[in-house]
């Protein structure tokens, strides 16, 4: 009971990575599946029409259930202790975002055992996904499943936005702000901006599939590629939501790991901003086939191209943090090195893609698979698991263990670049997306076989992940408040695990890198803001729980026409609603001859 009615963002976290674990482990099934599929010409593994569910199906929650969640796990455990901050500005609010996520993702995924899986790719194209083409549910379950997960991905955009700008300690000016800090923030105020129009696109075909509305139905006056537009206006800064973080988590890790100040820290701000700002003007190079015309084409071209300069000032300031640094190979920091060069090459081959002429040819071919793995698995993944294996202790009080970490690191790195690597000259030699089999003799062959062999490796390391889990869990709580004694932000000033209210006094900031500033001049703490007094904390509520619930339900009986079921589960989330409304919740209090007892245990 205590984890269904938590609103305390550090147990929201770990929530989060579970659900993202779980959703990572399903979408690296069905990854497997696909790659086995196409381990050798003609094979026949699963069914076309299998095939077809399970690369929309591996798109969809990769993107969707595995990554985001996992971003907000870390998001959720760190940012309010590097900014100094006792929660987020909105803790039910936070907890509503991770119900509505979770059971968006499990609707998403019953479709399994409905026996109506989404076929129509994971960017669920029209008029593929319309009802002529997609007459089954199995396109609802995506639009009603995606609906319910993208409100709690929304609710914690804006909930970080309003902890950031209002919640930071005394003296933390935005330019002392940890640069994990700022990802987030930049993060934030894209998801804010990008996922309302993923919404009205999901809306719109929703209506044409279950009203018989004419948004993208040409026949009647629609216009099938109004979707890709939609789609693309959210998922173009989808790529740099997911990325950001990432680079966040590898600036952080970098200046730890080589005991230095990360260089450049004002350009790499600038830089994280720009790369927002242009990630909205480049949508229409996804739809460079479509027709849009040379003009377009080319403005579009030289806007995705522009993206390369503010990252290149990243790559270059990530170089020069580690150049003449006491560097630690541990496996935090050999996943953030591992991921510059990987993140270079994904972004060599984006450039490529940005030439409109050079694009006819490579769409739609493997070369494409390959430039966007690499963007987001060698740059996401890895800074996921770079980061999880840095803020661990922090999370659990516990560190992982270092032999696996590094067996997890080579199998994953090694079998990614085995993957996907030869999938660009896959590309090169015609291999076409999305086809669920292929003639020998093409010289496709050994290629497929040696890029199937790596996707096994990375599961080995992603099993790996998982049994050091395990294993640590049964070791005690013994990680100290900085356990890699190099720590520079504010998060490891405190215990590990922090107590309930993060910190027992607020602390004063006195620059950038604020715990090293202290530890450079000789001092164990940081110098607090406030006398020692009593700390306001929210009450845990199952509210967020069943509104969620009640969200399921409803999307359940719009899909399958009970009105009835559908209205029950709207009349279950606007009780709740009311009820959060009308009952006035003044939270509790811990004294100070409380809060030490807390410490102690």
């Amino acid at each position: 009971m205590d984890w269904l009615t938590t609103v305390d963002h550090k147990k929201i976290g770990i929530l989060y990575l579970i659900a993202g674990l779980f959703f990572f482990l399903i979408g690296g099934l069905e990854a497997v599946i696909i790659r086995i599929q196409l381990l050798k010409p003609m094979n026949d593994v699963v069914a076309g029409d299998t095939f077809n569910e399970l690369i929309t199906m591996h798109g969809t929650t990769m993107i969707f259930l595995a990554a985001m969640p996992l971003l907000f796990a870390l998001m959720n455990a760190v940012i309010p202790l590097q900014i100094g901050a006792r929660d987020v500005a909105f803790p039910f609010l936070n907890s509503l975002g991770f119900w509505t996520f979770f059971f968006g993702g499990l609707l998403l995924n019953l479709s399994w055992f409905a026996g109506a899986v989404p076929d129509a790719g994971w960017t669920s194209y029209v008029p593929l996904a319309g009802e002529y083409y997609s007459s089954g549910k199995g396109v609802d379950y995506y639009v009603l499943g995606l609906q319910i997960a993208g409100i709690g991905t929304l609710l914690g955009g804006i909930n970080f936005m309003a902890t950031i700008i209002n919640m930071r300690a005394p003296g933390m000016t935005f330019m002392r702000m940890p640069m994990f800090t700022w990802a987030i923030f930049i993060t934030s105020a894209l998801i804010v901006f990008a996922f309302p129009a993923l919404t009205v696109g999901l809306v719109a075909l929703m209506f044409d599939r279950l009203f018989n509305a004419n948004f993208f139905d040409v026949a009647n006056g629609g216009n099938g590629v109004l979707w890709e537009h939609i789609f693309w206006v959210f998922g173009h800064p989808e790529v740099y939501i997911l990325i950001l973080p990432a680079f966040g988590i590898i600036s952080e890790v970098v200046s730890t790991f080589s005991r230095k100040r990360l260089f450049g820290y004002s350009s790499m701000v600038f830089a994280t901003v720009l790369i927002a700002f242009l990630g909205f003007m480049v949508w229409a190079h996804h739809m460079f086939t479509t027709g849009l015309g040379p003009v377009a084409n080319g403005l579009f071209s030289i806007a995705t191209m522009l993206i390369a300069v503010p990252t290149g000032v990243k790559i270059f300031n990530w170089l020069f943090t580690l150049w003449g640094g006491s560097i630690r190979f541990n496996t935090a920091s050999l996943f953030a090195i591992g991921f510059i060069p990987t993140f270079v090459m994904g972004g060599v081959t984006g450039v490529m893609l940005a030439s409109a002429p050079a694009d006819y040819q490579y769409h739609d071919t493997y070369f494409v698979v390959a430039h966007f793995h690499y963007v987001i698995v060698g740059g996401l993944v890895l800074g996921i698991f770079s980061g999880l294996h840095y803020w661990w202790p922090k999370m659990f009080g516990r560190v992982l263990n270092e032999k696996l970490g590094q067996v997890t690191f080579w199998t994953f790195f090694i079998g990614f670049h085995m993957t996907f690597f030869i999938q660009h000259f896959l590309g090169l030699l015609g291999m076409q997306r999305r086809v669920y089999t292929y003639l020998g003799g093409q010289g496709f062959d050994n290629m497929n076989f040696i890029s199937t062999i790596g996707a096994f490796l990375m599961g080995i390391g992603t099993i790996a992940f998982v049994i050091n889990i395990f294993i640590t869990w049964a070791k005690p709580r013994n990680a100290s408040n900085d356990p890699w004694e190099d720590g520079r932000s504010l998060e490891w000033t405190i215990p590990s695990p922090p107590p309930e209210y993060n910190f027992k006094q607020t602390p004063l900031v006195r620059g950038y890198d604020a715990w090293w500033k202290e530890k450079m001049e000789g001092k164990t703490a940081m110098t607090p803001a406030e006398p020692v007094g009593s700390i306001h904390m929210p009450s845990p509520s199952i509210l967020p729980f069943f509104m969620s619930i009640g969200l399921f339900i409803a999307g359940f009986g719009f899909m399958y026409d009970h009105l009835i079921v559908a209205g029950a589960g709207l009349a279950i989330t606007l009780s709740c609603m009311a009820i959060r409304s009308l009952v006035d919740d003044h939270g509790f209090h811990i004294e100070p001859e409380d809060q030490d007892k807390e410490v102690q245990a």
